[in-house]
Parts: structure tokens; C-alpha cells; sequence
């Protein structure tokens, strides 16, 4: 229901694909729609046992999005079986992920315990949960994990196939160390399994990185606040964190510091939809709930932005793509003089070649004469550029957002002292008017400009609950973010998209636009290939149309709060008063 009703309040039509185990509420649900008074046909719901049937819904032309909600891996299946189908594809996975369950020696023993059995084994287990104690308490919670476990009942598996991977699982844990504490001892057979503590677990072992459908808590132990963010953060998920602690700075330190979507300090499991909540890592490519959440269902009214154009995939072979050799460039004997200008890569705060040594033309309007040459960068390139972007990341995350805005200003101030030689530039490269090339220039030292504005604009809040207590609402840096170029206004869209990536607090890798696009056929391989990819690790990804007639539109106001949006993803933290 956290995206039915959003996408039906902001006025879309409807159909949902519901999995086996939720068909039932799913088809009563349209029937109260109905008594409702809803209009028939704006909630659909089409149930079958084909895992491909919410890719057979995709295909029709008249979808505009497609979201999904489920385990990861029929998520995984879904993007793959529509890449290449020009519909954009959200996911959230909300079951299976590993949640840390942080325990300080400043909480209150008796109520964390409380927390734990109740999340780990007494709830619905739709998640699993990663038990992280600060040491000087460890004897403490284990003694009261006894106390409380004593008497609990066997846990139904699934299936016998299930009871097999969590013996396997605890038999693992045990040969690296691990001790058990159990409420009671295993049947020797059938698919009954004890709530069962793996005290000392491995953090590389199974039952922590791939934890089994089954009743088992692993327990780790961490002495220092910055130890329990690195074990919780362990996990390639990033779904929720419970925090326990009486002391309110530290709790909210280790929040920031979680890469996780929901924080909730001396609670667990509360939600409420007026909360924006964004899937970190492996948990989602999508914001769900409060004002953000509806910006998914919608799109601007203006031609900014329009859809992207259906097709159908083509065949490819993935393993493959982009790795073809490019062709060598022979050097003329031409007066050196007058010879195209090298470029160098910009890496890790240097110019520097490219690791294959080689070379692409730069062409003039109508590919009279050879520019310049531009390094040909290779996968050893991309590497480079992602381990010095992974090194900064962190610490321009941390800087102030005036820092930030800043830096922005003093970009904008560089820019302008250049914008007659780069005027001059996209007029050779473009062929456009010198009059089009200075407004383009123009247009990018504004729109910096205000991006460095919007650094301290926008920086969440407080929000009251129905509940007992407030939840804070904070923007976060996505993180890497990859950026490739169009060739349709190549200095707007560049400074358009980079600027709102840095006013986020991101590290930007950038592939700038080359002079003639590929075929159209190249270009739509190449977004199914993107499509495919960004699902192993789960990643967010953002197609723009750029067909000369239909394109965005880089010049429109309406582009700042949009690429905002899509520069950050959103946390939130609850803070409870009793």
C-alpha cells in the first residue's frame, strides 16, 4: 500500500502484480476500491504464477513506470526481462535484508533485550537481524537473552530444505567459535528450529552475510562507537538500523554515520508514510513515503523532460558489450603547429593519459577538420576514477553545506572568466549560432549559481509523530555517482548535472559528450546495457530522453528542484520521548 495509494493520490491508473501469498488481500482490496466509489479501472490487479508476468505488464506502451516491492531477487529478474524497454523500473527490496541491532553501554539492558526478542523472534521475520553489543555489557545481554529465552517455543521452517541451511549455518558458526544459546534443544527432525543466539559469530560467516530463513540471531561484539557503524554497515543491505542508547549524541552520530534508509533510536519496526524513506545499497533505488515519495508517480508538466521513447530490447550479448578495441588513430605528417590539441583525463585531482595510451578525434560541425584528441579511456581508467572518488566521497560529504555552496560560487567564478573561449568552443563543436553558444554559457554560470543557493535550502527537518516522540527527515549524498553525457547542449547539461551531484555531497565520475552520437541503435544498446547492469550490486539509475525534437529541455528552470531530488536520497530517524 505504500505505493498504491501514493500513485492513485497524485491521479495515476493502477496494476498491481501481486505474488502468490498476496493475491487474496489484493483482489479484496479491489473490491472495497469499488464499494469505494473509486472509478472502474483505476485499480487493477492481474495475479498468475509466471514470475514473468510483471515484465509482460511492463511491455504494453501504455505503462509509464513500474514499480516493485519484494525480495531481491525477483527485483533483480524484473529489471533484467525490461531493460531496453524504455520504461522506468524502481525497486524496493523489503524482504531478506540484514538489519544491525546496535546495543551501547549506555542503554537500557533491560529494554534492548526486550527489543531483541521481539524483532528477532517473536514479529514476522522479514528481515534479518545482525545483534552488535559493546563489550563491557556483553555478559549482561546474554545473561538477560537467557532469562528471557528460557521456555520460548520452537520456530516452523518453510520447508525440510530450510531446517537443513539453518543447521548448516549453525554447525559453520561454531566450528569459527561461535557459542549457542538456545530456549530450548532442536528436535532431532521435521521443520521445527529453537530461537537460537550465535554468541561471537564471524562477521564473514554465513549465518552474517547470508543469513538463512530461520530463527538465528548472530551476535557480534564492537568496542568503540566507530566499530559498530563498520559492522553495521557490513551488511550489503542498507533497509533500517535499531540503535540503543540513553545518550541522545551519541545515538544521533551513529545515525549519520549508518548507510541505512530508517534509524530508529531505543525503538524498532515504526514507520508512518508522512516519513521520505530511500533503499541504501542492495535496499532499493527509489524514495517511498512523504513528500518525496510522490515525486516518483509524477513528472514535470512542462517539455523539460520528457518520457523516454518505448522500443524493444534487442539481443545482446552482456559479457561482451564494450569491449571492442577502438580504432587506432595514424598520425599525419602534418606542420605541428598547426596540429589538434592533446587533452588529458582529469583524475584524483590531476591531468593524466589514458592507461591504453590511445586516442579519440575530436571533429569540427560536419566533421571538416580534427579538433583535438581526447584520451580513450578503458576499464583500468574507470577503476582509477572510482577509487579516487570512493577516497574523497566521505570527507565532501562532511563539509558544511556553505562550504559546499562555496565551492559551487567559485566554479561559477571560473566559468565566467573563460565563457568567451568557451562560447567560441561549442560553436566550433556544435555548429550552432555564437549568439545560442554564449547564452549556453550564459545558462551554466546561472545555473551553478543557484545550485551553490540550494546547498543550504534544503536540509530536511523535524516532523511530529502520531506516536510518542519526532522523527528527524535528512537528505544524504547518494554517494559515486556516474554521469553520462548527452551531446545536446554539452556545457549546460554537464554543469547541470554535475553541479547538482556536488551540491549533494557526491563524488562524480563524468563521461562528457562526444561530437557525433553513435547510431540510434548503438545508443539504445547502450541504455539496455545500463538497464541490465545496475543490478548487480542494486544501483539507482536515471535515463533522459535526447532525441533532437523531443529531448530535455537543459535550459529550463524546472531542472534545478529535479536534479536535486535525483542527486540525494533520504533518511529518516526516530526519536522516541517515552
Amino acid at each position: 500500500m505504500l505505493k498504491v495509494l501514493p500513485a492513485l493520490a497524485m491521479g495515476n491508473s493502477v496494476i498491481v502484480v501481486p505474488g502468490r501469498s498476496t493475491s487474496p488481500p489484493a483482489l479484496l482490496l479491489g473490491q472495497l476500491f469499488m464499494s469505494a466509489g473509486f472509478p472502474a479501472g483505476a485499480f487493477n490487479v492481474v495475479t498468475g504464477c509466471d514470475m514473468t508476468l510483471g515484465a509482460k505488464v511492463a511491455k504494453n506502451a501504455s505503462i509509464s513506470y513500474v514499480t516493485y516491492s519484494g525480495n531481491k531477487q525477483d527485483g533483480v529478474t524484473l529489471c533484467k526481462a525490461t531493460a531496453g524497454m524504455g520504461v522506468p523500473v524502481s525497486v524496493s527490496p523489503c524482504i531478506g535484508a540484514t538489519c544491525p541491532f546496535i546495543i551501547f553501554e549506555s542503554a537500557d539492558i533491560d529494554s534492548a533485550v526486550d527489543g531483541v526478542i521481539d524483532t528477532a523472534f517473536k514479529k514476522k521475520k522479514e528481515v534479518h537481524w545482525l545483534l552488535c553489543v559493546q563489550e563491557n555489557v556483553l555478559d549482561s545481554v546474554v545473561a538477560r537473552l537467557r532469562l528471557r529465552m528460557a521456555g520460548m517455543k520452537c520456530v516452523a521452517l518453510p520447508s525440510d530444505g530450510d531446517r537443513a541451511l539453518v543447521e548448516a549455518a549453525v554447525q559453520e558458526a561454531q566450528q569459527q567459535g561461535a557459542t549457542l544459546v538456545q530456549s530450548c534443544a532442536a528436535p532431532p527432525s521435521g521443520t521445527q528450529y529453537p530461537p537460537t543466539v550465535l554468541c561471537g559469530a564471524a562477521p564473514s560467516s554465513s549465518c552474517v552475510v547470508n543469513p538463512s530463513a530461520g530463527p538465528l540471531l548472530p551476535l557480534l561484539t564492537f568496542r568503540s562507537n566507530t566499530e559498530a557503524v563498520a559492522l553495521g554497515n557490513h551488511s550489503p543491505h542498507g533497509q533500517a538500523a535499531s540503535i540503543w542508547t540513553e545518550d541522545l549524541t551519541l545515538a544521533l552520530e551513529t545515525a549519520k554515520n549508518l548507510s541505512v534508509g530508517s534509524v530508529w533510536v531505543n525503538s524498532h519496526s515504526v514507520c508512518d508514510p508522512c516519513l521520505p524513506v530511500s533503499g541504501h545499497k542492495d535496499s532499493g533505488t527509489c524514495t517511498d513515503g512523504g513528500q518525496e515519495g510522490l515525486y516518483q508517480f509524477l513528472r514535470p508538466s512542462s517539455s523539460s523532460s520528457p518520457p523516454l521513447p518505448r522500443s524493444s530490447p534487442v539481443s545482446m550479448d552482456y559479457t561482451k558489450f564494450g569491449t571492442a578495441a577502438s580504432p587506432a588513430i595514424i598520425p599525419d605528417d602534418s606542420d605541428s603547429a598547426s596540429a589538434p590539441k592533446p587533452y588529458l583525463q582529469f583524475v584524483g585531482g590531476k591531468a593524466c593519459k589514458a592507461v591504453s595510451g590511445c586516442s579519440v578525434a575530436v571533429q569540427s560541425s560536419g566533421a571538416s577538420s580534427v579538433l583535438a584528441y581526447c584520451p580513450d579511456g578503458g576499464r583500468k581508467d574507470v577503476r582509477n576514477a572510482v577509487e579516487a572518488a570512493i577516497k574523497v566521497q566521505p570527507g565532501w560529504m562532511k563539509k558544511s553545506p556553505s562550504a559546499r555552496a562555496q565551492s559551487l560560487y567559485s566554479l561559477a567564478k571560473g566559468l565566467e572568466a573563460k565563457k568567451r573561449d568557451l562560447a567560441a568552443s561549442i560553436n566550433v563543436q556544435t555548429g550552432i549560432s555564437l549568439e545560442d553558444a554564449d547564452r549556453e554559457v550564459e545558462l551554466s554560470i546561472a545555473r551553478l549559481s543557484d545550485l551553490a543557493a540550494y546547498c543550504d535550502k534544503i536540509q530536511g527537518g523535524t516532523l511530529p509523530m502520531l506516536q510518542s516522540g519526532s522523527a528527524l527527515s535528512i537528505p544524504e549524498a547518494l554517494g559515486v555517482v556516474g554521469v553520462v553525457l548527452p551531446d545536446k547542449n554539452p556545457l549546460l547539461s554537464m554543469v547541470t548535472l554535475l553541479g547538482a551531484a556536488i551540491a549533494g555531497g557526491n563524488a562524480v565520475i563524468m563521461v562528457p559528450s562526444q561530437k557525433h552520437p553513435l547510431p540510434t541503435l548503438a545508443f539504445v544498446q547502450g541504455c539496455q546495457y545500463l538497464q541490465y547492469t545496475c543490478t548487480s550490486p542494486l544501483k539507482t539509475l536515471r535515463l533522459f530522453c535526447q532525441k533532437d525534437n523531443m529531448g530535455k529541455d537543459w535550459t529550463h528552470p524546472s531542472l534545478l528542484e529535479e536534479m536535486w531530488r535525483n542527486a540525494v536520497q533520504w533518511k529518516s530517524v526516530w526519536i522516541p520521548t517515552a
